[in-house]
């Protein structure tokens, strides 16, 4: 595979992870959450789409380190490396925010 394009796959990749949890009501897209038990139909709640985000990022961390290992050797990462890109995931998830928590709903 070409550098270029594993890049640009887990820039792709990452982007998608990141928003998903905020453009759907399922967990990873495929688990229903169950309502509460009042009978009340609530989504899921913040907690469950930041731990959500959470593993989703490890999930595009782990395949962008498959896709490096097939290019060639694995460099050795230090604990910058990961706030740095927990931050910029973090970055990537700020539409799918905004979309869910700040933009006015019509009525």
């Amino acid at each position: 595979m070409d550098t270029s394009l594993a890049v640009w796959l887990v820039v792709a990749l990452s982007v998608a992870a990141a928003n998903l949890p905020f453009f759907t009501e399922r967990v990873f897209g495929f688990v229903a959450v169950k309502p509460a038990p009042g009978g009340q139909a609530h989504g899921k709640r913040f907690a469950l789409r930041l731990l959500e985000l959470i593993v989703l990022y490890f999930i595009v961390g782990a395949v962008a380190r498959l896709l490096e290992s097939r290019i060639g050797g694995v460099f050795t990462q230090n604990w910058e490396f990961y706030a740095v890109t927990a931050c910029l995931f973090l970055v990537l998830a700020f539409p799918g925010f905004v979309w869910r928590y700040l933009r006015k709903r019509r009525v």
